[in-house]
C-alpha cells in the first residue's frame, strides 16, 4: 500500500547489509539495506519505523510540519556556536622553544633565539581584542614555540585580563600548552593562583616520545613536569593529547596502555597535520590510510580498557558522538560549518599580527600570509568583517560544498577553508582526494558501525563519554 506524506530533508550511506539515515539535525537511524528507497517510493510497510520517521523529522504528513518550531529550535542548538561570539582566543607568546620536535608545526626557533617573542605593548592590545567578543565565556590559551619560557608575559595577561573583566564579566578559562620540560616554581605558582589548565604532549612510551621530540631525555623531562604539574595543580587539571607520527602509527595498543599506565583518563588519537615540518611528509595518502589502521587498533583498546573499569575517553571521537548522540554544538574548531576560523578562534602571534586559525599563523611562517587578518592594534570590526574572512565566508559552509552537502556524514563534520588551501591550492576544496575528507570519513564510518554493529557492547561506553 503506497503512504500518503512529504519528505524531509535526509541523507544516507549504506553500511554492509544496513542503511544509516541522517537528518539535517544530525540524528541517525539504523535501517536494513533498502529502506531509503522504500521511503522515496512510499512503500515503507515497517509500522515502528514509520512512527520513528515520523518523530524524528524524516518525513511529514504535510508540506510544513506541524512541530517545525522544535525542528527549528534544534537546528539553531546545533549552530549555538554562532551566537555565543569567538570563545577560544590563542596567544602565541614566543617561537623560542628547548625541544626539537621532528614533526614541528610551529616553526619553533632555538632556545636562546630574539625577536620572536610578542611584546607587552601586543599582549595588552590583544586582550582588549579579545574583550570585543561577544562570548559570555572567554578562553585565553597560551602556546609557542614553548610558552612556559616566558611565564611573566602570561602572568601579565591572565592580569591585564582579570582587571577587564571586573567590569566585562565574562567566565575566563586560561590554558597553557606546554611540553612540560620547564615547569618552574614560579610557573607553577601562576598557574595554581590564576587557575591555569596544564595541556600538554605525551607521544606514548619513551622510546617514542623521545624519538618525536628530538631529545633523549624528553619522556622523563615530560613525565617529571606532569607529575609537578599535577601535585601542584590537581590531577584534573592535567591534559595530554599525542600526534601519531610515522613511528607512533605501529604502536597504537602500547600508547594507550602508556596513558593507562600514567593515570590519565583522556586520549586524543591526533593525526599529522600538514604544517611546519610535518609538511614534508609527500605521501598524505598513504599516511591517511594507516592512520585509519592505527586509529581503528588503537579505539579498540581503549575500548577494552573501558570494559574493565578503567575509564579512558577518546576525545575525537567524544566530539563526534556529542554531535551525533546530543542536541547540544560544540567548540571544537576542526568540526563546526560554518567553519570554527574565525567563528570560534582567533589568534594573536608573537608578531602583533592576528590570524584566523593557529594553522593560519603556521602558514605565515613560510611566507603565505592568506589568513592573516590584520594587527592586534587593529579595529575589531576591520579584522572580523574584513574582505579575508568575507571570502572565507563562501567556502566555510559545508552544507553549500560540492561534495558536503550531499554527504551523511555532514552534520559531524565541518569546513576547513584553511586546511583546503594549504594542502589543495584553494579554499573551496576537493572533496574526493581531500587528506582531511578521508581521515573523517574513516573515523566517522568507524564509529557508525560500532553504533550499528555492537551497539549493546558500545553505548554505555559512549554514554560514559557524553556524561
Amino acid at each position: 500500500m503506497r503512504q500518503n506524506y512529504f519528505l524531509l530533508p535526509f541523507n544516507f550511506l549504506r553500511l554492509g547489509h544496513k542503511e544509516i539515515l541522517v537528518n539535517e539535525l544530525g540524528d541517525l537511524i539504523v535501517a536494513p539495506e533498502g529502506t531509503a528507497r522504500k521511503i522515496v517510493e512510499r512503500s515503507l510497510d515497517d509500522e515502528e519505523l514509520m512512527k520513528t520517521l515520523y518523530a524524528d523529522f524524516f518525513i511529514s504528513d504535510r508540506p510544513i510540519p506541524e512541530l517545525l518550531d522544535i525542528y527549528a529550535t534544534r537546528l539553531r542548538s546545533k549552530k549555538a556556536f554562532l551566537d555565543q561570539g569567538t570563545a577560544l582566543h590563542i596567544f602565541v607568546l614566543t617561537l623560542r622553544c628547548n625541544q626539537n620536535c621532528t614533526y614541528c608545526q610551529a616553526s619553533s626557533r632555538k632556545q636562546e633565539a630574539h625577536g620572536c617573542t610578542m611584546t607587552r605593548e601586543d599582549m595588552e592590545s590583544a586582550v582588549r581584542l579579545m574583550f570585543r567578543s561577544r562570548s559570555p565565556g572567554l578562553t585565553m590559551e597560551f602556546q609557542g614555540g614553548e610558552p612556559s619560557l616566558v611565564p611573566d608575559l602570561m602572568e601579565y595577561g591572565i592580569e591585564l585580563a582579570e582587571k577587564i573583566n571586573e567590569t566585562e564579566k565574562r567566565r575566563m578559562t586560561y590554558v597553557l600548552c606546554t611540553n612540560c620540560r620547564h615547569l618552574s616554581d614560579h610557573l607553577l605558582e601562576i598557574c595554581r593562583n590564576r587557575h591555569v589548565l596544564i595541556s600538554t604532549s605525551l607521544d606514548g612510551p619513551a622510546f617514542i616520545h623521545n624519538e618525536d621530540r628530538g631529545r633523549e631525555d624528553s619522556y622523563e623531562k615530560t613525565m617529571e613536569g606532569i607529575r609537578r604539574a599535577r601535585e601542584a595543580l590537581g590531577d584534573d587539571s592535567v591534559s595530554a593529547l599525542m600526534t601519531a607520527s610515522e613511528l607512533a602509527l605501529r604502536y597504537p595498543r602500547e600508547i594507550v596502555d602508556e596513558y593507562v599506565n600514567d593515570g590519565f583518563h583522556s586520549i586524543f588519537l591526533r593525526a599529522l597535520n600538514p604544517y611546519g615540518l610535518a609538511a614534508d611528509n609527500r605521501d598524505w595518502k598513504s599516511y591517511n590510510a594507516r592512520f585509519a589502521e592505527f586509529y581503528q587498533e588503537a579505539f579498540e583498546h581503549i575500548l577494552s580498557v573501558n570494559r574493565r573499569g578503567y575509564f579512558l575517553r577518546e576525545n575525537y571521537a567524544a566530539i563526534i558522538l556529542r554531535k551525533m548522540l546530543t542536541p547540544f554544538s560544540t567548540g571544537f574548531v576542526d568540526l563546526q560549518s560554518p567553519a570554527g576560523t574565525v567563528n570560534s578562534v582567533l589568534v594573536y602571534s608573537y608578531d602583533g599580527f592576528v590570524y584566523a586559525s593557529d594553522e593560519s599563523r603556521m602558514l605565515a611562517e613560510f611566507g603565505d600570509f592568506a589568513f592573516r587578518l590584520g594587527s592586534v592594534h587593529d579595529r575589531y570590526e576591520d579584522i572580523v568583517f574584513g574582505k579575508k574572512v568575507r571570502e572565507m565566508g563562501k567556502v566555510w559552509a559545508n552544507e553549500c560544498l560540492a561534495g558536503c552537502s550531499d554527504c551523511a556524514m555532514r552534520p559531524w563534520c565541518g569546513a576547513d577553508p584553511v586546511r583546503n588551501h594549504t594542502m589543495q591550492g584553494d579554499m573551496y576544496g576537493f572533496r574526493p582526494s581531500s587528506f582531511v575528507c578521508g581521515k573523517n570519513r574513516a573515523v566517522i564510518g568507524y564509529l557508525l558501525s560500532l553504533i550499528a554493529e555492537r551497539h549493546d557492547e558500545v553505548m554505555p561506553v559512549f554514554r560514559s563519554w557524553l556524561r
